[in-house]
Order: C-alpha cells, then sequence, then structure tokens
C-alpha cells in the first residue's frame, strides 16, 4: 500500500534518507558523521514543512514495515524548505546558518522528487517505479502539474527507470559537486 507518511513512519524513514545523503557525499554529512545526521533525521520528520518532514512523503507500505519512502515539494518552497530545521540544528549543536543543501535544485514551476529511495531487503520487486506511479497525487496535492527530479549522470540506471516513468531531460544542474540531469514529467 502507498500512503503519505506518519510521524511514526521516522526511525524508518530516516536511513533511507541517509542512503541518499550518503551517496550523494554531502559536505554537512561529511562534516557531522552518519550517526549525527541520521539522529537529526529521525527527529526532523516531525516537523511537517521541513523537506524531510512526514507530510512531503509518500510511503509505501508491506507487511506493516516501510518498504521505501519519497519526498518532495514544490519549487516555489525551495528557498524556505530548510528554514524550519533551525531549531534543530541548535539542539545537535549544529551552527544555524548551515545547511543540508546549499545548490538550488528546481526549476519552476514544477514538484520537485527530492528523494526516492527503497529499503535494501525491498529492493528488485518494483517499489521505486511505483512510487514514481503514485507522485501525481501529492503534487496535484501541493498545486503542481509537471513533477521535476535531478538523476546523477554516474546513476544510469535510475536514469533509465525515470525515462521508462515518462521523465525527459530538460536541463544539467550541479548539486553538491556532481553533474546531474535535471529531468520532468507532465501529469496527465
Amino acid at each position: 500500500m502507498i500512503r503519505y507518511a506518519k510521524k511514526s513512519d521516522a526511525v524508518a524513514i530516516a536511513p533511507l534518507v541517509l542512503v541518499i545523503l550518503e551517496d550523494m557525499e554531502l559536505p554537512f554529512v561529511k562534516k557531522y558523521g552518519a550517526k549525527k545526521t541520521l539522529a537529526l533525521l529521525e527527529e526532523s520528520v516531525a516537523i511537517s514543512d521541513y523537506r524531510y518532514g512526514y507530510q512531503r512523503a509518500l510511503v509505501k507500505e508491506i507487511d506493516g514495515k516501510v518498504a521505501g519512502v519519497a519526498y518532495g515539494y514544490p519549487a516555489s518552497a525551495e528557498k524556505s524548505i530548510d528554514e524550519p530545521l533551525i531549531p534543530l540544528l541548535e539542539k545537535f549543536d549544529i551552527p544555524t546558518n548551515t545547511r543540508l543543501f546549499t545548490d538550488p535544485e528546481t526549476i519552476e514551476p514544477e514538484w520537485y522528487l527530492d528523494s526516492i529511495s527503497v529499503a535494501k531487503e525491498f529492493r528488485g520487486r518494483g517499489i521505486g517505479g511505483e512510487l514514481l506511479a503514485a507522485l501525481p497525487q501529492i503534487a496535484i496535492r501541493d498545486g503542481e502539474n509537471v513533477i521535476g527530479l535531478s538523476v546523477d549522470e554516474q546513476n544510469p540506471g535510475a536514469r533509465r527507470l525515470y525515462e521508462r516513468n515518462g521523465f525527459k531531460t530538460v536541463a544539467k544542474t550541479m548539486i553538491a559537486g556532481h553533474q546531474y540531469e535535471h529531468m520532468q514529467k507532465p501529469i496527465a
């Protein structure tokens, strides 16, 4: 079943997001470490309007377990998406001007797929495709009719998945020192 995330999903969701942040080689994770980043991510799920807040996510649940997660937001929210995390940064003794992401990622107007991740034990079962297929419900809820995403040029498997699901490359961008293709798909 695909459903909106809940605060209680935090312990299952946070490691899935951490996998992406580590793959992106984000300076934040390098500086503060995986353990602290994971703890921060777990608590951040409860902040509904934060980038990784529960209201911005869909999860795929199988037998009561979170098998995968997809996070996103309207491009118009990108400039403020990380501000709700400031009080939590303070709690973790991280300077409040610190951000996980510093590079722009979106192209307005679009609903931007920030992250999609499948738990290791559930990979190879089409869950990523199911989550992609469900994205229009959250994009429409957020008032958008185009879905955008960024895929690392070093990840051709992911690019093929997105292409199979109707996404087309519209631009190139640099995020955290890596070259990405920005892809978009109109919602039918």
